[in-house]
């Protein structure tokens, strides 16, 4: 019955979580200072030359507010936004791009945006950990103060700094990557595919180091303190081994609060996505953010966003819902 408990409230508040995110989602772009109808109508009448007339212009103004779903007022805008979003996840077309759907423009940068930075973010994870744990449990040896040093080194550095520094080594003074990425369009062929892996290789190496400090520094000082705890003490005076108290008493339980740091960072890959495709021309969604900001396309900022939100709360449920798995603490209660 407790368990059912916990995965009872850990739903209801993703939930929560998701209405709170999509009302603040709907809210912000109207505190822009651009109006994307009005954007949209300057376009037509430059390129008309001036000649719209303003009979021709209101109409335009009242068509556009219906397609866009921005006549009303607030809460009406409101009430219907939520009802497009929840039961059709359907954004609408783009204003920058219209009459292509907004669905649509995100799906095609979506898996260019999870491909890399997911895969990044749960490879540095990965790779950290298993360096913090072995340099944490023999934190005594030389060689672990070099590990650390390493962490040390990577974790400070700002991840623009990092960016720019690794595509001058690998990309101009030894020109072992492409400066200017390109990616195939079309149907998907080895070849294709091959180039699109290729390509990716930096911004990808670079993903990992900017999260492999962190995730060294952190296991590390949690395997020292957990080496230090009274159940590891007493499997070391019963005889286990190194390796044992190592992998099923240390890891095991110092794991726990790195599993959380894991849904934030996947929670968070987009916001690395922005910087990671401008730096390093990659498409993907953060791309498509950008343009939709500065032509204040309501609909694609929709879209990237509640993607975002969605992201956030799925990857922070999935993990609430896995610790049950992970700690028998929480089973107990």
């Amino acid at each position: 019955m407790g368990l059912l408990s916990f995965i009872a409230k850990r739903i209801g508040l993703y939930f929560v979580v998701l209405f709170i995110g999509l009302t603040i989602t709907f809210m912000l772009p109207r505190l822009m200072p651009i109006n994307p109808v009005d954007g949209y109508i300057g376009q037509l009448q430059s390129r008309a030359n001036g000649t719209l007339t303003s009979e021709a212009i209101a109409e335009m103004r009242v068509t556009l507010e219906q397609l866009y779903g921005l006549n009303g007022n607030v809460f009406v805008q409101y009430v219907s936004y939520l009802k497009r979003i929840v039961f059709s996840f359907d954004f609408g077309p783009s204003f920058t791009y219209y009459p292509q759907p907004v669905s649509a423009m995100i799906m095609n940068a979506l898996p260019w945006t999870l491909g890399l930075l997911l895969t990044s973010t749960v490879i540095a994870w990965t790779l950290g950990n298993l360096v913090g744990l072995v340099a944490g449990y023999f934190h005594k040896k030389k060689a672990a103060s070099i590990l650390e040093f390493v962490g040390i080194l990577l974790y400070p550095i700002p991840y623009y700094i990092l960016a720019v520094s690794m595509l001058l080594l690998l990309a101009y003074i030894f020109p072992i990557f492409p400066l200017s990425a390109t990616f195939p369009v079309g149907q998907m062929t080895p070849e294709k595919f091959g180039m699109i892996i290729y390509n990716s290789l930096l911004p990808g190496i670079t993903l990992v180091l900017a999260g492999f400090g962190w995730n060294i520094l952190s296991m590390k000082a949690l395997t020292v303190a957990t080496t230090e705890e009274p159940y590891v003490v007493y499997a070391r005076l019963k005889g286990a081994s190194n390796w044992t108290r190592m992998t099923r008493y240390v890891f095991r339980n110092a794991l726990l609060p790195q599993v959380t740091a894991l849904a934030l960072s996947l929670g968070m890959v987009f916001n690395g996505a922005l910087l990671t495709e401008m730096i390093f021309s990659y498409p993907g969604l953060g791309l498509v953010m950008r343009t939709a900001a500065n032509g204040g396309d309501y609909n694609v900022l929709y879209g990237a966003i509640t993607i975002s939100i969605i992201s956030v709360a799925t990857a922070g449920l999935v993990i609430d819902l896995l610790y049950p798995l992970l700690d028998p603490r929480i089973r107990h209660k």
